[in-house]
């Protein structure tokens, strides 16, 4: 069975995308910190009857995230699709407005995002490249592409994580492993901005199917 591994798994998303991807046969290998939310979500994609299994990981420790991506390798043979999408808690994230943010600021997020997804994308090409196939998707905001100021630091990390995987993409042209960048340009599920759009998780999930098997553009901003 092929498997995708989904690092910052959660509830939202990351369960939509695991389910539209454990439909199609996928075996499906959730990345988080917390064990006790994987576990949960293993239950789920267990009870629909897909395959799944959790490994916990932070995205800041970099050790760590290697060693979860392995044993997932490991464990089910081997890992086709990577999906990234992590995403800060209040504990973690401090948002700032461009003026207001401090090279820490903009630091910590970019060793969140942009880091975290070059340490993810090493632990599984070297694979991908020698089978001469393989997917990897990075999941950001649209804030990426049209940044607010209020999340001015987040949105300076997210830009930086976008370039890098569009660059990636081409890169690997040829090689038959694909890269791409997906921008989310809508609330999940539920309204989180008044006036906002919204779209279901599993919508966008869709999307994502679409890239892996369509595999031409390094970019796709998901809106409504």
């Amino acid at each position: 069975m092929p498997t995708v591994a989904i690092v910052g798994a959660g509830p939202g998303l990351g369960l939509a995308i695991a389910r539209t991807f454990g439909s199609h046969g996928y075996d499906v290998a959730l990345l988080s910190r917390n064990r006790d939310k994987l576990d949960g979500l293993v239950g789920q994609l267990t009870a629909d009857g897909i395959t799944a299994a959790a490994f916990t990981a932070d995205v800041l420790d970099r050790p760590a995230l290697t060693q979860a991506l392995k044993d997932a390798a490991a464990h089910f043979g081997g890992i086709d699709v990577l999906e990234f999408s992590p995403v800060g808690t209040a504990e973690t994230t401090t948002l700032t407005l461009p003026t207001e943010a401090t090279p820490d600021d903009v630091q910590s997020e970019i060793e969140f995002q942009l880091y975290g997804a070059i340490t993810a994308t090493q632990a599984v090409l070297p694979a991908m490249r020698e089978a001469g196939a393989g997917t990897l998707l990075f999941t950001t905001g649209a804030g990426s592409v049209d940044p607010v100021p209020m999340v001015g630091n987040v949105n300076a990390a997210a830009a930086a994580l976008r370039n890098w995987a569009i660059n990636l993409n081409k890169e690997l042209a040829g090689t038959g492993v694909y890269a791409a960048h997906v921008g989310i340009d809508v609330s999940i599920d539920k309204s989180v901005i008044p006036g906002f759009p919204t779209a279901p998780a599993a919508d966008i999930a869709a999307a994502y199917w679409d890239l892996h098997n369509k595999r031409e553009d390094g970019e796709f901003i998901f809106s409504v």
